[in-house]
């Protein structure tokens, strides 16, 4: 099996000093499966490409597959009785390319590069090219899968015989990816995502693959879209592991639902080789609600107060009524997320111009948040200590005092419809109190009263008779003359 990475960066051939392989030599690594080769293909200025070459051996294959009796194993592809020795894994890229490439490109993956530290944490232009990808689901899963992360995503249907079409596309595709990104995160999505299209790991799924997972996915996983589909294909489809997967990155994404409130893609939907229409995940649906409420506000000139991630941000930066953006947090590393997420480096300087990223802690007055149409705190004040409200409460309504502020929260009443939310316990571990409707009508009431505010308090996702909407929203419009 074969996977290609190529760079037109100049000079090309400093490929060979981020992954830690000179492009004049071949080398090769034992690994538990076979041999694995590194070899340069075209080596010059303006174009080099690695190739990364896995030579199976079915007999040390099965055997390894051997060593796992008795424990429980992700399941093969091929049940019958010479499946062990008969079957696409030679061929076809898989969790075993994965494995080899987590051996092969070690220091690369980590993101070191002791002759090229700079360039190591540049974005650079990559093709990366699998010719032969088991791909269950069918090509689009590759697309959901690469799309979010910056690629640009060809995933071609292999023919089962292209001397005879009417047979049909087999279960591989030709994957070609091309993005501007690190060599580092390139290499962390293709070892996270390869097995994840093929669907079924060759190795015991132990629980230090969580960590596996969470270490590749970091910076990343997090806010995909399609996170429980990877979570779970990766780990094998064993329920606690993915679990506690969830559960971790749950504490590292910037929404505060849990994560069973936006479930992906319907698995059944995608092993049947279709891919349907799914209800818009409620952190997509507040971030509707809140641009919505922008529009109807008017609003061009916006602030973000405890942008997190980037996650609005980056809704901002699509519509262009928008004029200027300024994303504020309290943490320098979300921040990165958050510019990481946008790819400032990589926007037309036009575009780059409108946004503003700031650290700024909300509870202190900071005088360059003056003079916005509007201001945002999406499922931020819920963060923030009781005692510390009144202090966030004057920086923003009483000293930056833009026209229109949107806050939304969780409403606490909604938690008992979240199954595996234990009685008693907050959506997220950082949250310092969760309102009821009743708790967060009071707080509005005084908030607007004091600092001169009219307000127009709504809900975002599904009503629910008994325990209303999961997340309370009020849209605070300045008077004139308070």
């Amino acid at each position: 099996m074969l996977l290609t990475l190529t760079t037109t960066h100049r000079p090309a051939t400093d490929l060979g000093h981020l992954l830690v392989k000179h492009p004049d030599r071949a080398h090769s690594f034992d690994v538990p499966v076979g041999t694995a080769h590194v070899f340069y293909p075209e080596a010059g200025e303006r174009r080099c490409t690695a190739a990364l070459l896995l030579d199976v051996d079915p007999l040390r294959l099965a055997g390894a597959r051997g060593k796992g009796r008795g424990r429980q194993q992700a399941p093969t592809p091929d049940s019958f009785t010479l499946g062990r020795y008969v079957n696409d894994r030679p061929y076809a890229a898989s969790s075993l390319l994965s494995s080899a490439l987590s051996k092969v490109y070690r220091s690369a993956l980590r993101g070191e590069s002791r002759e090229r530290p700079e360039l190591a944490r540049t974005p650079i232009p990559l093709e990366v090219r699998v010719p032969v990808l088991r791909c269950r689901g069918g090509a689009d899963v590759a697309v959901r899968m690469f799309g979010p992360l910056g690629w640009a995503v060809t995933a071609a249907p292999i023919p089962l015989d292209e001397r005879h079409p009417e047979w049909g596309d087999s279960r591989y595709v030709d994957l070609t990816l091309t993005g501007t990104l690190r060599v580092a995160d390139a290499l962390n999505h293709l070892y996270v995502l390869l097995p994840v299209l093929d669907d079924a790991k060759h190795y015991w799924v132990a629980p230090d693959e969580v960590d596996k997972l969470l270490r590749a996915g970091e910076g990343w996983l997090a806010d995909h879209p399609e996170r429980d589909v990877i979570t779970r294909r990766y780990l094998a489809h064993r329920r606690a592991l993915a679990g506690l997967a969830l559960a971790r990155l749950a504490e590292r994404r910037p929404t505060d639902e849990p994560a069973a409130d936006e479930a992906a893609v319907d698995e059944a939907t995608v092993e049947g080789g279709q891919v349907t229409a799914r209800r818009a995940s409620l952190a997509a649906r507040r971030r509707e609600a809140v641009l919505g409420a922008l529009v109807e506000a008017g609003a061009s000139r916006v602030l973000d107060l405890g942008c997190g991630g980037g996650a609005l941000l980056a809704a901002l930066v699509g519509d262009r009524r928008f004029t200027e953006i300024v994303g504020t947090d309290v943490s320098t590393h979300a921040l990165t997320l958050a510019a990481r997420r946008l790819r400032l480096d990589r926007l037309p300087e036009r575009q780059r111009d409108r946004i503003r990223l700031w650290q700024s802690a909300l509870t202190y007055r900071d005088d360059r948040l003056r003079g916005y149409d509007a201001a945002v705190l999406m499922e931020v004040i819920e963060h923030v200590d009781p005692p510390r409200l009144p202090a966030l409460e004057d920086a923003v309504l009483g000293h930056a005092r833009p026209a229109t502020v949107v806050v939304t929260t969780p409403n606490v009443e909604y938690n008992v419809r979240y199954e595996g939310l234990p009685a008693g316990r907050f959506r997220h571990a950082d949250h310092r109190f969760e309102w009821t409707r009743a708790e967060f009508a009071a707080w509005v009431d005084r908030v607007s009263t004091t600092y001169g505010y009219t307000a127009a308090i709504g809900g975002i996702g599904d009503d629910d008779p008994e325990v209303g909407t999961p997340t309370q929203l009020v849209v605070l419009t300045r008077k004139e003359n308070p």
